[in-house]
């Protein structure tokens, strides 16, 4: 992520594809609390700061103690005598008759249980379940374990397995509350009550999948009724996926993410000429620092991951070679950026603290440092960077640019529209003021002044793909179809002759919107497929083409195909949020898979809820 820095435009690529997965009811879950803005193809998870670890030890604990609670009470509601008499047996006897007769209760054992008759051992099964439940309502556990266990004995009820498992679990032997109520569930197959029994021990064995798995099918059989079921597969989903991101950043390379994403940061910045001393190459000893400073500056131009790659690496060389003189803050201020940029963030603040200690007068290292600050919700930090950047330089508009990214990430819409306009007056010339200045009127609900705004761009800026790209989301954003499409296939035939005028590597999240318009507008996913393929044959790393992808395989039913995608795309994400994010997509659509293996008969009861085909149930949270 790259708060505060991303190019611009915020009715974000990745918002309105889980809008999109939600409203369609497409076969996998969105992970609810997980908010998703982005700007300029760069996409934010800080619209609410995420938990410390400290928050989050604190919330698994109480999340535990709640969903042991919520059990406990499910348990001991359960297993009261059943107010139905069992089917072709004599009834049972009433709870006064037990309390009255409790020392004639039958003693029955592996041995003797083979000497009653079918008759004697339903009403002996009767008999002790009511017994069972008496001691369990008087919190003697084991007495009522007992008393199952007999019961057992003489029927294997799925009931009787379970109400020892209510035992098992209010003495927090999870172990075999998993175990009894695996023999429950092996009975009756769609017994929700031992369904969430068996996710509550799993979860608190930690056996996240599992979990998950067992809820998921108890949603499934009660039709998403139980809002509680249904917040423990968000609760689950999360949980995994952030079990899974963890491991997944411990063992990533620090590489640098898609062109797309690279460029788009960088052109958050206004570009500015060569600094005075680096000349042209050829009055440059090859091989100096300022001669890989300037092969780093000009690799950039070039929009490529090749071209990505070998500045990073000319900026490393620079600062290890030397002699820079002037220029050796901003040689570590662009060495923090790629470092940055890989996902290294600890080296990239390390960067540019040593170039403001070099040249406290370079703002451009506390606007990116803000950015690292906003990215672990360091709000403070974040601010008072923009603060010291002012007071080095009141009149650089990008401070005023970035400092509203952070406001309209915050969803402070008001200020933002101020700090894009400050921009706007500084520099009449930087399309993104403007871009994103009409993004936040439209947020604002000021419709008319947003079009407005674009209008302008686009008599201002005519030439310039962006203002159609992003002026074509915010028409798709109002179901203009048509319209949304004709802007974004101007900004694609706009990037094609750029790139062949230029050279270098082609924005694709043009063709990535027309993609999603083509699908809303018509259905059409033959043409939605083949676009964001194009896309991915451009830029085969870009993480919203391949999630796009994802969704749309998945909204045709295809879901083994789409789970590789939604892996991909968390592979491809550079910080831990956008993995839990794609992770989260992932795992719902590999537990759904897991369901109808192990579940075959809820399969069709699954698509039947999604209302078509290919199609499956909504995501909890979003119904």
């Amino acid at each position: 992520m790259a708060e505060g820095a991303a190019s611009a435009a915020s009715v974000s690529m990745w918002d309105r594809v889980t809008t999109w997965y939600a409203d369609n009811k497409v076969v996998a879950w969105t992970i609810a609390g997980v908010t998703v803005v982005a700007a300029g193809g760069t996409v934010y998870f800080l619209s609410r700061p995420p938990p410390s670890a400290a928050d989050s030890t604190a919330k698994g604990k109480k999340d535990r103690r709640k969903g042991k609670k919520n059990e406990e009470k499910a348990a001991a509601e359960e297993v009261k005598p059943e107010s139905k008499p069992a089917a072709a047996t004599a009834p049972a006897p009433k709870a006064a008759a037990v309390e009255e007769q409790a020392d004639e209760l039958p003693e029955v054992t592996e041995e003797t249980v083979g000497q009653l008759s079918e008759q004697e051992r339903k009403d002996f099964a009767a008999k002790l379940k009511a017994a069972g439940n008496k001691a369990y309502g008087s919190k003697a556990y084991n007495r009522a374990i007992d008393l199952y266990t007999q019961a057992i004995l003489c029927k294997a009820d799925p009931v009787f397995y379970s109400n020892r498992a209510a035992c098992w679990n209010a003495m927090s032997n999870w172990p075999k509350v998993i175990e009894d109520t695996t023999a429950a569930i092996n009975l009756d197959n769609e017994y929700v009550k031992a369904l969430n029994r068996r996710a509550n021990a799993y979860e608190q064995e930690e056996r996240y999948s599992e979990a998950l798995l067992d809820y998921t099918a108890s949603c499934i059989i009660d039709q998403f009724r139980n809002e509680s079921s249904a917040q423990s597969v968000e609760r689950l989903l999360k949980k995994v996926a952030e079990t899974k991101a963890k491991a997944i950043l411990d063992g990533k390379d620090k590489r640098l993410p898609s062109p797309t994403f690279v460029s788009n940061y960088l052109q958050s910045f206004r570009t500015r000429s060569l600094p005075e001393g680096l000349g042209e190459m050829v009055d440059l000893e090859e091989g100096s620092g300022k001669w890989y400073m300037r092969k780093g500056l000009q690799a950039i131009q070039n929009r490529t991951a090749e071209g990505y790659a070998e500045a990073a690496q000319s900026f490393d060389k620079a600062i290890e070679v030397g002699q820079l003189e002037q220029h050796e803050a901003l040689a570590y201020n662009m060495r923090g950026t790629f470092r940055y940029l890989k996902g290294d963030n600890d080296s990239a603040l390390a960067d540019l603290n040593k170039s403001l200690e070099l040249d406290p007068s370079l703002v451009q290292s506390y606007v990116k440092r803000a950015s690292m600050h906003l990215e672990q919700s360091k709000r403070e930090e974040a601010a008072n960077d923009f603060e010291l950047a002012t007071q080095h330089n009141p009149n650089d508009p990008d401070i005023f640019y970035h400092r509203a990214q952070l406001h309209f990430i915050l969803s402070e819409f008001s200020s933002a529209a101020t700090d894009y306009q400050k921009s706007i007056d500084l520099d009449p010339k930087f399309i993104f003021s403007h871009i994103q200045l009409g993004v936040t009127q439209y947020k604002m609900g000021s419709i008319a002044s947003s079009m407005a705004t674009f209008r302008r761009c686009i008599k201002n800026f005519g030439d310039k793909s962006d203002v159609y790209n992003y002026y074509g989301e915010l028409l798709l954003d109002q179901q203009k179809y048509q319209e949304a499409v004709e802007k974004f296939e101007t900004a694609v035939e706009m990037e094609r002759k750029t790139v062949g005028e230029r050279g270098g590597g082609m924005n694709v999240l043009p063709l990535i919107n027309k993609a999603l318009a083509l699908f809303q507008w018509k259905q059409d996913f033959s043409a939605a497929e083949e676009l964001c393929q194009k896309a991915l044959i451009i830029d085969p790393e870009c993480d919203i083409a391949v999630a796009t992808m994802a969704q749309l395989l998945l909204q045709q039913g295809k879901v083994t195909e789409a789970l590789k995608y939604f892996e991909r795309a968390a592979e491809l994400s550079r910080t831990e949020g956008e993995i839990v994010n794609a992770l989260s997509y992932a795992e719902a659509t590999r537990t759904q898979l897991e369901v109808q293996e192990k579940y075959p008969q809820l399969a069709s009861r699954l698509q039947g809820m999604g209302g078509g085909a290919g199609a499956g149930m909504a995501a909890p949270g979003v119904r």
